[in-house]
């Protein structure tokens, strides 16, 4: 009927059936199309499925350009199907998304070639024996992958928006065709929250599909428990879904088990090819890769290994391709692009975030009622200091209480608390809700029955994050505490709990805490517990805790011990509880006998315990080895050991081996070794002082490591490095010029001078700006000096202030005889 446009459901059949035509004549698989057209496989499976909502014009364009298809007839189709008119400006948009997908495809050409021409190579499945099933099996939804509104009226699940490429993607996509050609790989995207982390993942193994690759995505009865159980079922041709990884590789029992697992997957030949995909934010992969402070246990030596040159970063904005993409998207029809972009996106870049309900979220939070607003406020702390990501929904009901003001306190009732709870579990933008239900799981074990939905609580990505954006110089308040101790159940969460309570000084609560962790089974708590009888005198007590706690499984425990035993009776005593403790696994006793050894004279010995603790997981016996030597005047010894630290990835023997080469006259590799150090970043974190002190006497040495602080290093070794070459005069000029620049702990060293001085309006003057500018230092170093002018009571008000923040010094310069890491972990005495 040549003149008239057809019916909208014959258009749609006629469009769908040359589509399909064409994927038949192009003999790609849909897995393969998804790829060349730079299109989701959702995207692509919607387009040819019958029933579905006709594809937009973006789409149509893209799949005709792959299947050589006629673009304007195919259009024209589309436009009959949905009764909508094309006019120029609409075609100038459908030929611009055409444009970016094809120079996306572009990016990953060899990519999409390699999972192209494997498709049919006739390689098995995972298939049944190993966890999982197969991907095509899978709803992203069910793999966290954030939905971009409410489930449609239709009754199918919550639909995606369309998805915009970005430069991660390539290496994604290089990384899955590798995958099905046989290699196994492994990436973790590393970005804030909602930021599209997951649904890249989620994007990039579409392709595998068709392969009849496997998803397994471990988290029952808990996201470690599941991987540490299965790993070793996984088998080949399968896609481990390590979604927030933290929950994985973080663990403080299982982490460095599971990394080790995962490493040992992918680098065995026999047991691939796999892909392992995960998530973290920044601040995990912060945690996780950086090397631990001196005189600290590593506690992620495994996991910093596995994640070396395996995390992908994904920025928190689209930059201007990426949304002129996502505009055309939105002008072809996509609603959730387009109300994004209409919201802020399109000048800010936080498209993702947007989609995720982010602005919605926040809107509930400020503008919520009294009660939803504390219930909120309290899952933030609770988070923030530990507890979680499922919070107990009585927990939180316990401790509203003195979030409220005193009028809203008064009409709280039970009722009001419900409806408040009722309140945040609706969803907003995305399907989230700001507290919302955690699905019911069946427990494990004799007699258990099913968790009652409802009992847990999950408090949305979003706002956790402004939580602890917004409330990291605040401390709970005593309801807080009280429903923690009454309603919190698990180990590791209490003894998170009770270090933050003891950092706040909140040291009743610290201890009752504590002794709830210990009863549940935390080895860390025990350990602490232990201290505490140590301190107290009771030997006996504490020798009995840190044998619960190392039977436990923590073998650390058994190294306390030793130390213990050794500052009471001597090296001898300590001798047969080291070598238990060394036989059951813990490095670092075998460091400690080691140092022994080599100060008895027994240099070989010794060198073979350091050895022994370098295999067993302790990343500093080298470095510490290396130090022994070079402290007692063995230099080849010592630089040979230093070379090999530097091999396995140690930085931070760099600064004291380029020293060691200026003191054998080797100035020209020492100055090469303090570039290297520079560029690693943070050169000076586990120097010890005693090694800059002994560079005194060498003036050229001096100069160099000045150069390198100045490059890399912190503004006290600056300060210290010019104290020691007897410019004191250039001390002022350096700091004020870091201050000037933005450095609050710069100011914090003004105001020490200016304190020293006795110019005290001055120094409290300097210590209230480097407070205000997050330094919490400064608050500790400003109540010393009201306190050394007599007034006692701004002196505790400062104190109190900085111990809400969670500032450590507080503690280990008044209170507490062992070192601690900031989160709470015990810091050896043997190291």
């Amino acid at each position: 009927m040549q003149g008239q446009s057809p019916e909208p459901g014959a258009a749609l059949d006629e469009l769908r059936a040359r589509l399909a035509d064409g994927l038949a004549g192009s003999r790609l698989a849909k897995g393969q199309l998804h790829v060349r057209a730079g299109l989701s496989r959702t995207t692509v499976y919607g387009a040819l499925r019958s029933g579905a909502p006709a594809p937009s014009a973006a789409t149509v364009v893209a799949l005709a350009r792959v299947l050589r298809l006629p673009e304007r007839e195919l259009l024209a189709l589309r436009r009959a199907a949905t009764g909508t008119v094309a006019g120029g400006q609409a075609g100038a948009s459908v030929a611009s998304v055409a444009g970016y997908a094809a120079l996306t495809r572009g990016r990953a050409a060899g990519s999409a070639t390699s999972v192209a021409s494997a498709a049919g190579s006739g390689v098995p499945s995972a298939g049944p024996g190993g966890p999982g099933r197969p991907v095509g099996e899978w709803d992203p939804h069910d793999l966290e992958v954030h939905a971009a509104g409410p489930a449609p009226a239709s009754g199918r699940g919550p639909q995606l928006p369309g998805y915009v490429p970005r430069e991660h993607d390539r290496a994604l996509a290089e990384a899955v065709a590798e995958a099905a050609d046989g290699h196994s790989r492994m990436w973790v995207l590393a970005g804030a929250s909602s930021t599209g982390k997951t649904r890249a993942c989620w994007e990039a193994v579409q392709p595998l599909a068709e392969r009849g690759w496997w998803l397994w995505h471990p988290v029952d009865p808990t996201r470690a428990e599941a991987a540490l159980a299965d790993l070793e079922r996984v088998r080949p041709h399968t896609v481990v879904w390590l979604n927030e990884a933290q929950h994985y590789l973080g663990h403080p029992r299982h982490g460095e088990r599971i990394a080790a697992a995962l490493h040992a997957l992918l680098t065995r030949p026999e047991r691939g090819p796999v892909l392992v995909l995960g998530t973290l934010w920044p601040e995990y992969v912060l945690k996780f890769t950086s090397l631990p402070e001196p005189g600290t246990p590593d506690r992620h030596s495994r996991v910093r290994e596995l994640l070396a040159r395996r995390v992908l970063t994904v920025p928190d904005a689209f930059d201007a391709r990426a949304l002129r993409y996502a505009e055309e998207l939105a002008g072809a029809g996509d609603g959730f692009l387009a109300g994004a972009l209409g919201r802020g996106a399109r000048s800010d870049g936080r498209l993702a975030q947007d989609l995720a309900g982010a602005p919605e979220l926040l809107r509930r939070y400020e503008q919520g009622a009294p009660e939803a607003r504390a219930l909120l406020e309290a899952a933030m702390d609770a988070r923030r200091l530990g507890v979680g990501p499922h919070l107990p929904r009585a927990f939180l009901a316990d401790a509203v209480g003195d979030y409220l003001g005193d009028a809203d306190l008064a009409r709280l009732t039970a009722r009001r608390t419900d409806a408040a709870f009722g309140e945040l579990a609706r969803p907003v933008h995305g399907d989230l809700a700001p507290l919302g239900p955690v699905p019911a799981r069946r427990r494990q074990g004799p007699g258990a029955g099913s968790a009652r939905a409802g009992d847990e609580l999950r408090l949305a990505d979003y706002l956790e994050e402004h939580g602890r954006a917004t409330r990291v110089r605040r401390c709970p308040p005593a309801s807080f505490w009280h429903a923690a101790a009454g309603f919190v159940r698990d180990a590791d969460d209490l003894d998170r709990l009770a270090s933050a309570a003891w950092f706040r000084h909140r040291l009743e609560w610290a201890a009752h805490l504590r002794e709830r962790a210990a009863a549940a089974g935390s080895t860390r708590a025990l350990i602490h517990l232990a201290w505490d009888r140590s301190d107290e005198g009771d030997a006996e007590g504490a020798e009995s805790l840190f044998r619960r706690a190392a039977g436990l499984g923590d073998v650390s425990a058994l190294g306390e011990l030793a130390a213990m035993c050794e500052r009471a009776q001597g090296p001898a005593a300590a001798l047969p509880l080291y070598l238990q403790a060394a036989d059951a696994g813990c490095a670092q006793s075998l460091g400690a006998l080691g140092w022994d050894r080599f100060h008895e004279g027994d240099h070989e010995e010794a060198r073979a315990l350091y050895l022994r603790a370098a295999e067993a997981g302790d990343t500093n016996a080298l470095a510490d080895l290396a130090r022994l030597y070079d402290g007692a005047g063995h230099w080849p010894e010592a630089e040979e050991l230093y070379r090999e630290a530097a091999a396995a990835g140690s930085t931070a023997v760099l600064v004291e081996w380029a020293l060691g080469l200026r003191r054998a006259g080797d100035s020209e590799g020492a100055d090469a070794l303090f570039r290297r150090a520079v560029a690693g970043g943070r050169p000076f974190d586990t120097v010890p002082v005693s090694v800059l002190d002994a560079s005194g006497q060498d003036p050229g040495a001096l100069d160099a490591l000045y150069r390198v602080a100045a490059a890399a290093g912190p503004i006290w070794i600056q300060e210290l490095i010019l104290d020691k070459r007897g410019r004191g005069e250039d001390i002022e000029v350096v700091l004020r010029e870091a201050a000037d620049a933005g450095s609050a702990a710069a100011l914090v060293r003004i105001a020490k001078r200016r304190h020293h001085e006795g110019k005290r309006n001055e120094a409290e003057t300097l210590y209230e700006k480097a407070a205000e500018a997050g330094e919490d230092s400064a608050l500790i170093w400003w109540g010393d000096l009201r306190e050394e002018f007599g007034d006692r009571a701004g002196a505790e008000a400062l104190y109190r202030q900085a111990a809400d923040a969670g500032a450590v010094d507080v503690h280990t310069r008044r209170l507490w005889p062992h070192g601690l890491e900031p989160d709470g972990t015990p810091s050896p005495p043997w190291r």
